[in-house]
């Protein structure tokens, strides 16, 4: 499904189903949380400065992707590419996701495509900024 079909559905989205073919977190109330969705729990603590919503609901994470040693990559996007933050916020996301237990290296690559807008933003995001 694209953002052209359904504008809470995005070729971007960064949940894909596990490598190991385990189900996501919350899918049943006996799951444990995989190791991506605790990532996503951990970048869910770094917020944009100007905008009081997580990098998460605001749509910036664009994919995680976890190798066989753990080690985790992260693409994510600002929400201008002269955003005054652009130099500290993949760091600030490299020290969240270190914080979870069991991950090798952690690194985070700033990229521009697709170029953000609003549309990327949750259901959740858009309420608290009440952009309906």
């Amino acid at each position: 499904m694209t953002a052209d079909s359904d504008p809470f559905a995005f070729d971007h989205e960064p949940r894909p189903a596990p490598p190991d073919g385990t189900p996501e977190a919350g899918g049943g109330s006996s799951e444990t949380p995989t190791l991506e969705s605790r990532v996503l729990d951990s970048l869910r603590t770094v917020f944009d400065p100007e905008i009081p919503v997580n990098i998460v609901e605001l749509g910036l994470i664009y994919d995680i992707r976890i190798d066989e040693a753990k080690n985790v990559e992260i693409d994510m996007t600002l929400t201008a590419p002269n955003c005054p933050v652009a130099g500290s916020l993949p760091g600030e996301v490299e020290r969240a996701a270190q914080t979870v237990e069991g991950l090798g290296s952690v690194k985070a690559n700033l990229v521009f495509s697709p170029p953000w807008n609003p549309t990327f933003m949750s259901e959740e995001a858009r309420l608290e900024l009440g952009m309906f």
